[in-house]
């Protein structure tokens, strides 16, 4: 089911890319950034930039503090995510990864990745629910956007 949707939002992305046509600035928070991620390995030319907030794309899974529930909602290992490949690859585009020491539920080791997974990681300090309102994280995620549209 997610490597269908996965699928689908790959293909709403190069569609989107090519109605406005340039490549398109993707940000995923939490499990939406594997997506983001996933898109822009799918689509390179149609994705210009992945900003990750709170994604685990790195390391054990098993580390972050909600694997049990994930297993217990989903149906399925944390270690085992119903999308192909190596979640850890970095995509063929600019990656920066957005990651907190507070986040609280996904390990900052995993969101932060590791030097070759992204091109670059930026702390904030905030809770993981705090990326999606975070003056801190709202401000970041703009910078990173200007920063390749100029």
């Amino acid at each position: 089911a997610d490597a269908d949707r996965l699928a689908r939002f790959a293909d709403r992305v190069a569609e989107q890319a090519q109605r406005e046509g340039e490549p398109l600035a993707l940000v995923g928070w939490s499990l939406g950034g594997l997506f983001a991620r996933e898109a822009a390995r799918v689509h390179p030319g149609a994705v210009r930039l992945v900003v990750t907030m709170g994604t685990p794309f790195s390391g054990d899974f098993h580390a972050n503090n909600v694997w049990r529930a994930y297993h217990l909602i989903a149906g399925h290992d944390v270690a085992e995510p119903p999308l192909p490949g190596d979640l850890a690859a970095k995509p063929p585009v600019r990656t920066v990864a957005l990651w907190s020491a507070r986040d609280g539920i996904v390990h900052h080791r995993a969101a932060r990745g590791r030097p070759g997974e992204r091109d670059a990681a930026v702390a904030l300090r905030c809770t993981h629910l705090g990326f999606a309102g975070h003056p801190q994280a709202i401000a970041e995620v703009l910078r990173q956007i200007d920063g390749i549209s100029g």
